[in-house]
């Protein structure tokens, strides 16, 4: 079963290091947790990403569910064994997959407060690839159907059908295996109106009840199970997800709602201005209870991850740093740079000055920025590598200055 211990605090304000006790492992909080979708961090071995310095790994139960299966998976012996993953595993629930292939398919929304035009919008292009890399008809119907009982999903592999409810969500989870599980819920966008907001916030509530009386009856076994599944299933931790959207009356009720109930720990969800995410964390942060695991879904950019860490946030996850380094960009101590800029092409330094990451005790940025314009594979793992490593360390800084007392130090080190 899990247990959270709470180590050190910042002073004067919400932050907090800790550990967070899996069956397959610690996690040192804070700490970034890279994202596998598929069972895999895109262009790296899980060797590698172990070898950065990361504690644990998320995947996604809607595309898992899809390829390769919950039977498979099952017979791997779970997700950690399926992908050699020593270490904890996550898995959320499926419920961002209702956002990205329903509201905001094809319409440019993103999980912060900012609207692209459609066709650069990375959550689609990702979201809606098939297993050819081929991009689906964006201009078709949305693949997400939402309602109160559930989600209606067409899949981004064949078109066909699936359907998704709280205790379906839970059900896949527990077949896949993990270490820590996240409630089934509705996200929207932050130009939603406020009576949307409202709606899916208190669909959430009534999903995430419902996640709860699926969790506790599959682990006290009184459903006809498989011994696989029991196998799998046990000691797994369910965090129940805080909506909400910018609006505080909104997120605080949600946080006091979802707090009141017995989740192991808690995810923040939804979607944030960027200008207010340290606000609208700290809002849910003050109501829920300290004595549990805060996750806070998706955010993943460096100065975000400090806002976070600074008002209260244990853990992290997005899948920026690969995404990123796929296009060229790479994180430094002074801000993200693009390695496809012409100044890059001479410059023998290593990425980001003083990095201990393998990329940068061993290439330049002239190197890896002729691989990126002579389309070699070998520049997204190289910009992967050390994207990962950057905030995987970053957050691992963050967590020596709370328990040393340097908080204020280690934030001004970074010029973001």
């Amino acid at each position: 079963m899990l247990k959270f211990t709470i180590q050190a605090t910042i002073p004067g304000a919400k932050g907090r290091a800790g550990t967070i006790e899996t069956p397959h492992g610690t996690i040192q909080t804070p700490a970034f947790i890279p994202v596998g979708t598929k069972a895999t961090i895109k262009s790296l071995t899980p060797e590698q990403v172990a070898s950065l310095g990361a504690d644990a790994i998320l995947a996604n139960t809607y595309h898992l569910y899809l390829q390769p299966g919950t039977n498979i998976l099952k017979k791997a012996g779970g997700l950690g064994k399926f992908m050699n993953w020593k270490g904890p595993t996550f898995t959320d629930s499926g419920g961002f997959q209702a956002f990205s292939l329903g509201p905001a398919f094809g319409n440019g929304s993103t999980k912060i407060g900012e609207r692209t035009d459609a066709s650069k919008t990375k959550v689609n292009q990702d979201e809606t690839k098939s297993d050819t890399g081929e991009v689906l008809n964006e201009s078709s119907v949305k693949l997400a159907q939402i309602d109160d009982d559930g989600v209606t999903f067409k899949s981004v592999i064949d078109g066909s059908t699936h359907r998704f409810t709280p205790e379906r969500s839970i059900e896949i989870q527990h077949d896949i295996g993990a270490d820590i599980i996240f409630a089934f819920d509705e996200c929207l966008s932050p130009q939603e109106s406020y009576d949307k907001q409202k709606a899916a916030v208190e669909r959430t509530h009534i999903w995430a009840q419902r996640c709860l009386i699926k969790h506790e009856e599959l682990q006290q076994g009184e459903t006809s199970l498989s011994s696989a599944r029991s196998r799998l299933a046990a000691g797994q931790a369910l965090f129940g997800i805080v909506q909400g959207g910018r609006h505080e009356d909104l997120r605080r009720h949600s946080a006091q709602t979802i707090g009141a109930l017995n989740f192991d720990g808690f995810d923040i969800g939804g979607s944030f201005d960027k200008k207010d995410i340290g606000t609208a964390v700290g809002w849910v942060c003050e109501e829920l209870p300290e004595n549990k695991p805060r996750h806070l879904l998706g955010i993943g950019e460096p100065e975000d991850l400090i806002l976070g860490i600074e008002n209260g946030i244990d853990t992290f996850d997005c899948v920026a740093p690969t995404r990123i380094a796929r296009n060229g960009a790479a994180y430094t101590k002074s801000g993200r740079i693009n390695l496809f800029n012409t100044e890059f092409q001479t410059d023998f330094s290593p990425i980001d000055a003083g990095c201990e990451c393998y990329t940068c005790k061993n290439y330049t940025k002239a190197y890896v920025a002729h691989l990126f314009r002579a389309k070699e594979m070998l520049a997204a793992t190289l910009t992967s590598i050390h994207n990962v490593y950057f905030l995987v360390h970053l957050v691992k800084e963050a967590r020596k200055a709370i328990v040393e007392g340097k908080w204020e130090e280690f934030k001004r080190s970074y010029e973001l």
